[in-house]
C-alpha cells in the first residue's frame, strides 16, 4: 500500500528498518489496527456521532474510538472513526474540504435562475453565526464555501451540492439563503460524501456490515472482510506531507523528545518553517505530527539541532526498542517555539455540529 504523502521526498541520509518492531501499515495484525486503525462509516438517519462511535467500540469490543466532523442526528453519510490511538491524527482531516448533498425545501416557489443566482453570491467567503443549538461559542465568523451547485429540482425541494469549510454549518447557510431570497428555506435532508481526501467513493462501512465482519473474525480468525472495513489511520493523513526517521529515533519521539537532524532520512524537497507535516517510521507508520524547525537545505547542511518539534503524538511508547544514550534525548518537556501555520486544538474547537 502507498501513501500520496510519501511522493516527492528528498533523502537526506539512508538507513534501513527493523523488521522486528513495528509493521507495516497494510500488514499489521488485527489487534494492532484496531489500535491505529479508521472506518468510513456511513452514518444512518437518527442516532447522534456519538452513539454511533459508543455502537462501533462495543462490535469490536475496544475502549477507545472517535469521529471527526460531528453530523446531527438527522444527517447521513461519511463519519470517518479514528479506533485507539488512532483518534490522535483525525484532527488533520478539518485542514481539507468538506462535501455535503443537501435538500432544501422553500417556503414558496421561486424562479430557478434568481436561487442560482443567490447561491452563486454565498460562494467564496461568508460571515456565518453558529445556531443556538451548538457546542462552539455564537460568534460571527468567516467560512469559506468553495463551490455551491444547484442540481435539480421538484416543485419547492432543491438539491444542492456544497464543498465548504470545515465548521461549515449547512442548515444554516440554507436558512440565510431563504432569507435573502424571502420566502424562506429550510433544510430537509442531509448527506456528506467528503471529509478532506475521504470520500464515499471510497467505499463506506454500515454498521451491520462491520458487526458481521467482526464476528466472523472472532469465530473462523478470517480477517479479509474486516481489513476491508477497517483501513489504516495512514489513510486519513494523506492531507499533510511526510517526514520519514531512523528506527533509532523512533521510541525517543513517542516519548516527546524533539526530532533532531542526525535522525532524519528524507523530507520534502520545498519543506517550509512552521510547516505541519506526519513524522513516519520507514515503514511507513506515523508516529505523530510535527512543526518544522528548519527548511530541507538548512537540515542538510547541518549535523545537528533541532529539524522538527513533535506537536501530537500517536503511535505509543516503546513500540520500537529505547536507542538514545543521554538522558537529554528523551526530554519530554521540550517546548522549542516553532511557528506554526495551524493549530490543531482550535481546529477541533471550530468543527461543526
Amino acid at each position: 500500500m502507498t501513501f500520496s504523502q510519501f511522493k516527492d521526498l528528498v533523502k537526506v541520509d539512508d538507513d534501513v528498518t527493523d523488521d522486528k518492531y513495528g509493521h507495516y501499515p497494510d500488514k499489521r495484525p488485527v489487534e494492532s489496527l484496531l489500535l491505529y486503525g479508521l472506518i468510513l462509516l456511513d452514518k444512518p438517519a437518527g442516532p447522534t456521532s456519538h452513539e454511533v462511535v459508543a455502537w462501533v467500540k462495543r462490535i469490536l469490543e475496544i475502549d477507545k474510538a472517535g469521529h471527526s466532523g460531528t453530523l446531527d442526528p438527522g444527517a447521513t453519510g461519511l463519519l470517518p472513526i479514528g479506533l485507539g490511538e488512532a483518534t490522535k491524527a483525525l484532527s488533520v482531516l478539518l485542514l481539507g474540504p468538506k462535501e455535503y448533498y443537501a435538500l432544501a425545501r422553500l417556503h414558496a416557489h421561486a424562479p430557478a435562475e434568481r436561487v442560482r443566482r443567490i447561491m452563486k453570491e454565498f460562494t467564496g467567503e461568508i460571515y456565518q453565526r453558529p445556531p443556538q443549538r451548538s457546542s462552539v461559542k455564537r460568534a460571527t465568523r468567516v467560512r469559506t464555501i468553495y463551490e455551491f451547485d444547484y442540481m435539480e429540482d421538484y416543485d419547492r425541494l432543491i438539491l444542492m451540492r456544497i464543498l465548504c469549510q470545515a465548521g461549515t454549518y449547512i442548515r444554516k447557510m440554507i436558512y440565510d439563503v431563504g432569507e435573502v431570497l424571502s420566502p424562506g428555506a429550510t433544510m430537509v435532508e442531509l448527506r456528506r460524501t467528503r471529509v478532506s481526501n475521504l470520500s464515499e467513493k471510497d467505499g463506506l462501512v454500515r454498521l451491520h456490515d462491520l458487526a458481521d465482519a467482526y464476528q466472523r473474525y472472532k469465530e473462523t480468525g478470517d480477517d479479509g472482510k474486516l481489513r476491508r472495513f477497517v483501513l489504516p489511520i495512514e489513510t486519513c493523513l494523506e492531507g499533510i506531507r511526510a517526514v520519514t526517521v531512523r528506527d533509532t529515533a523512533v521510541n525517543a519521539l513517542c516519548h516527546g523528545a524533539p526530532l533532531a537532524v542526525p535522525g532524519v532520512i528524507a523530507v520534502p524537497k520545498d519543506l517550509q518553517v512552521g510547516e505541519l507535516v506526519g513524522v513516519y517510521t520507514l515503514k511507513g507508520e506515523i508516529i505523530g505530527l510535527a512543526g518544522a524547525a528548519m527548511t530541507r537545505q538548512q537540515i542538510e547542511e547541518n549535523s545537528k539541532g533541532v529539524a522538527f518539534v513533535m506537536k501530537r503524538l500517536i503511535m505509543k511508547p516503546d513500540t520500537y526498542p529505547k536507542a538514545w544514550k543521554s538522558k537529554g534525548a528523551q526530554d519530554a518537556s521540550y517546548t522549542a517555539d516553532v511557528p506554526s501555520k495551524v493549530d490543531l486544538n482550535k481546529l477541533e474547537q471550530e468543527d461543526e455540529l
